[in-house]
Formats: structure tokens, sequence, C-alpha cells
């Protein structure tokens, strides 16, 4: 009895790390699992990049796969093993932004997808990556995410996963998926926007209620 009580202790305890969403405080620690992960996850964008441009979308694929898994990684491991730390919550977010950016730019320098779709797209994350670093100025991470920015992200990057699929072949079901692929695209890039612009209320909020507490 004292042997199953002490077993399901130790799988509540495990159960406890896993679940929990963030350590207490994020921490000034830089030489972390998690960090690594997330800078070779950075190192791999502009592999991603070169073999889309190339029309290497096999290659692609597989190198947009593993980079996937890797941002579920690192933030498991992080709160699993208290790693969680300032730099690694802004290292996250930037690594989200440069994939889709980089990952557009790619279609557009292949072809396949029009260049004010890359302007618009990039707009929005150029001015993301502003407020960011200027919200650190004051000691503040990334702001929490908000539904409508997963869903736009989320749609954006089916969007990319499927116009690159559809390179690698060419018949009419094919062309229909292209089609469709676009389509949320386009949607991926109004919801992009809406929750920039939600992002942007709620940091603009922060630094003006800093600006004022220093007067």
């Amino acid at each position: 009895m004292s042997i199953q009580k002490s077993t399901q202790k130790y799988r509540n305890r495990i159960k406890e790390r896993f679940s929990q969403k963030y350590s207490p405080e994020p921490r000034d620690i830089y030489f972390t699992v998690p960090n690594l992960i997330s800078v070779l996850r950075i190192a791999s964008i502009p592999v991603i990049t070169w073999l889309v441009a190339r029309h290497q979308m096999v290659p692609a694929l597989i190198v947009l796969a593993v980079s996937s898994i890797t941002d579920s990684l690192d933030g498991i491991i992080a709160r699993a093993c208290n790693q969680v730390s300032k730099i690694g919550q802004l290292l996250d977010p930037i690594a989200d932004r440069l994939l889709i950016i980089c990952s557009v730019l790619a279609l557009g320098l292949a072809g396949i997808i029009p260049w004010w779709m890359i302007i618009i797209i990039a707009a929005r994350d150029v001015w993301m990556l502003l407020l960011v670093i200027l919200l650190a100025q004051y000691d503040y991470g990334p702001l929490p995410v908000h539904f409508v920015g997963k869903a736009g992200t989320f749609m954006l990057m089916v969007s990319i996963v499927a116009l690159i699929f559809c390179d690698i072949w060419t018949n009419p079901l094919v062309d229909l998926l292209h089609l469709a692929a676009m389509a949320a695209g386009v949607w991926g890039v109004g919801l992009y926007w809406v929750a920039g612009y939600i992002y942007s209320k709620q940091g603009l909020g922060l630094l003006i209620k800093e600006k004022r507490s220093h007067e």
C-alpha cells in the first residue's frame, strides 16, 4: 500500500510540474536548454527561407516540421525544469514572427504569393517587434497572447505550409488547394492586423502608464 501511495505521489508531482504554466518569476538566466532550442529554431529560419525560395519544398517542409515541434518543446522544458527566463520570453515570439515573415518572403521570391501580402505582414511584424523591445525597457515581458492573434498566426501557418505543399505537384486538385491556401492567407492577414491593433492598444497603454508614473 505504501508503494502505491509513493508511486501516486510521484506521478502527481510530475503532473504538477508539467501542467504549471509559468514559474513564479521569469529569471535573468541565459544559458538554458529552452533558450538553446529557441536559438536553434531561429537559426533554422534562414535555411527554410533559402529552401523555399529555391523551390526545394520537401526538405523545406521537413525543416519546418522540426522547427514547429521545437516551438512547443522549449516551453514544456522551461516550465517543467523551472527555466522560464526573461530572454526566453522574448526569443519565443521573435522566433514566431521571424518564421512567418521569412517564410512569406521566400514564397514571394519563389513567385507563389503577391508582394502586397509580404509588405502588409512585414509592416505589422516590424511594429510589433519594436513594441516588444520598448516594453522590455520597462521589464515587461511579451503581452498576453490573444485568441485573435493565435487564430491569425494559425491561419497564416496553415496557408504557408499548404502553399509550400502545393508547389511540389501540379494537378487540378492541388490547384484547388492552392486557392484555398491563398484564401486562408488573406483571412490570416486580416486577423493578424486585428491582433496587432489589440496588442498595440495594450502595449501603448502600459507605456503611457509608465511615463506618467515617472513624471
